[in-house]
């Protein structure tokens, strides 16, 4: 029988324990317990009130709210919210006069004033703010709070859940307990307002230049479903052979060349490729490497993922592709634009992609190579030959908001309630979600009648995939919709309404034949042992970076200074920090 192993990718996975369970009268009791298999919601009406006259106070309350109910506030409100602005679809006027913000206000009486940051370095001016008693009262798109647990410059957002009945419904619609508690510290509390998903779907996977793969004779449609990373290596082989007998290259050119790796958004330890890859390895790499811990189901304990075999063979067969002359090792250092281009001009033949930018790489590789001379083809990734897990990960959350104490203080805790049930239903109802998405029906969209959404004629959005002709107006660009600040989660259904067929292959392919690996359970480390293992984790991470990229890069030899390797990274602590895992674990 196959030993399971479960595992997390992220530090921020890692710190985790119960979900605190406030009644309706006592939220700041300190007794910790498990997160409910439901939530009940409730009112600000007396807890021993009758419905009805539980209705008629909130009808005195001065705002709507509700499941399937559009919040509305009867007096105009203000609150402030950070914005992470992606200078590849920066914020414009028109978002706020006449696009997303003006119709959020429209809806619901509330305008947001927006606080914007630069994407490239949002989370430290957030970080600035909230350290200095400036912060927004809404803070979205944030991944891990541990930097601002300790400090009470933010709400425990698991005190105010039973105010928010469209996260209470899916929270138990979906059974988001287990999920939930990921990220719980040891108060019992958690800070951040996850968003969280029916499912996982596949987002990151690689495009390969169809074209050319058929003309060498390797048919990838055929090979995908249970091909291994030795298998893509071997096609990639004869790819390069068939190309250098035409002329395409040299033997001396690489044909892969990728992004979302380097300095630019690799984070100094090989980005998203190598996380997709440690992932079918079932270790922790790149993007996922977080504290290098994973859960052994059959030992019931932790352990250091980065000194296992698994690690050893993860390192070796990356090598493999830049030693055998495919993966160009500047892909961990250089910027993505230069990937991107080479992609484009067809000097390279695969590269990584994501559910929303398959259209732009399309759309990019047609302005420069021509309409019709060239196919591009989405696959699902590799697996490897121990575990066919699935690269989309285990933990249905995605980044989410976290609320200021600032927010409290200043409105009181009546109005702080009514923020929340706005913000409940901003990022939470199906409604919102739609028109975040999407814009207004009729305006931008049409309703399909299998349940899919289509942008109306002469509208494209590079947010959604969704090309279009150079005339095309882009709802993202010009309006605000589909921007990542404020969308993340919810059912399959909506995850996928916008789903071209090309993505929709290759997110249907990979659930029919990779595997899920089950959720780790969870650990929640004190404050002081929280601190302890972030002195450990921090300069044992860097040496494991350091010593994988030169692996991977054949600066080093997995076969010959793996043992230098693993001695190294011992010496970082790693045994302190798995007696430190475990002692936590098992409490």
């Amino acid at each position: 029988m196959k030993k399971q192993i479960i595992s997390v990718s992220l530090v921020a996975a890692m710190m985790l324990g119960t979900v605190a369970c406030s009644s309706d009268k006592e939220k700041e009791s300190s007794e910790t317990t498990l997160a409910p298999d439901k939530i009940e919601t409730t009112t600000q009406a007396t807890a021993d009130a009758s419905a009805s006259d539980a209705t008629e106070t909130e009808k005195k309350l001065g705002y709507e709210f509700g499941l399937n109910t559009t919040f509305h506030s009867d007096e105009p409100v203000k609150y402030s919210m950070f914005f992470s602005d992606a200078s590849w679809y920066a914020k414009v006027d028109t978002w706020e006069t006449e696009g997303v913000f003006k119709k959020i206000k429209d809806l619901t009486n509330v305008e947001l004033e927006l606080i914007s940051y630069d994407s490239n370095d949002y989370m430290s001016n957030v970080t600035l703010d909230i350290n200095a008693g400036e912060s927004a009262y809404i803070i979205p798109k944030i991944y891990d709070d541990s930097a601002f647990v300790d400090g009470g410059a933010i709400v425990p957002a698991s005190d105010y859940v039973q105010y928010m009945p469209n996260y209470v419904d899916f929270y138990n619609t979906y059974d988001m307990a287990a999920d939930v508690r990921t990220i719980t510290r040891s108060n019992g509390k958690y800070y951040r307002l996850p968003g969280m998903l029916e499912n996982t779907l596949l987002n990151y996977t690689f495009i390969i230049r169809k074209d050319i793969f058929d003309a060498a004779g390797v048919d990838v449609e055929g090979m995908e479903a249970t091909w291994t990373w030795e298998d893509l290596l071997e096609a990639l082989k004869t790819v390069k052979a068939y190309m250098v007998a035409q002329g395409m290259c040299s033997e001396s050119d690489y044909i892969w060349s990728d992004l979302w790796c380097g300095n630019e958004s690799g984070q100094g330890n090989g980005g998203n490729l190598l996380k997709v890859m440690g992932i079918t390895y079932d270790v922790n790499a790149g993007w996922g490497i977080g504290d290098g811990m994973r859960y052994d189901q059959a030992k019931d304990e932790w352990y250091f993922s980065c000194t296992t075999e698994e690690y050893k063979d993860f390192l070796t067969m990356a090598a493999k592709f830049v030693n055998e002359g495919i993966l160009d090792p500047a892909t961990f250092t250089q910027d993505d634009t230069t990937a991107t281009n080479q992609f484009y001009n067809g000097k390279t033949v695969i590269m990584s992609v994501n559910q929303s930018q398959y259209a732009s790489w399309v759309q990019n590789t047609t302005d420069i190579l021509g309409e019709g001379n060239f196919e591009l083809y989405a696959t699902i990734p590799p697996r490897s030959q121990k575990f066919n897990y699935s690269t989309s990960g285990n933990v249905r959350l995605e980044c989410g908001v976290m609320l200021s104490q600032r927010a409290l203080d200043e409105l009181g805790e009546e109005d702080f309630i009514k923020m929340c049930r706005f913000v409940d239903w901003l990022f939470y109802s199906s409604e919102a979600y739609e028109l975040i998405k999407w814009g207004v029906e009729g305006e931008t969209f049409t309703k399909n009648a299998d349940g899919s959404k289509s942008l109306l004629p002469g509208f494209c959005c590079g947010g959604l995939g969704i090309s279009g002709a150079e005339t095309d107006t882009d709802i993202r660009l010009k309006w605000g919709y589909a921007c990542g600040n404020y969308f993340y989660g919810h059912t399959v259904a909506e995850m996928s309404d916008n789903f071209i067929p090309e993505v929709k292959h290759f997110v249907e392919s990979n659930n029919a034949n990779r595997e899920v690996p089950a959720l780790a359970p969870a650990i929640a480390p004190t404050e002081d042992q929280n601190e302890e293992m972030t002195l450990i984790v921090t300069p044992l991470i860097d040496e494991v970076n350091t010593w994988t990229l030169s692996f991977v890069t054949g600066q080093r030899d997995v076969a010959t200074e793996w043992d230098a390797y693993v001695e190294a990274v011992n010496s970082k602590r790693v045994d302190e920090l798995v007696e430190l895992y475990n002692k936590i674990y098992k409490g």
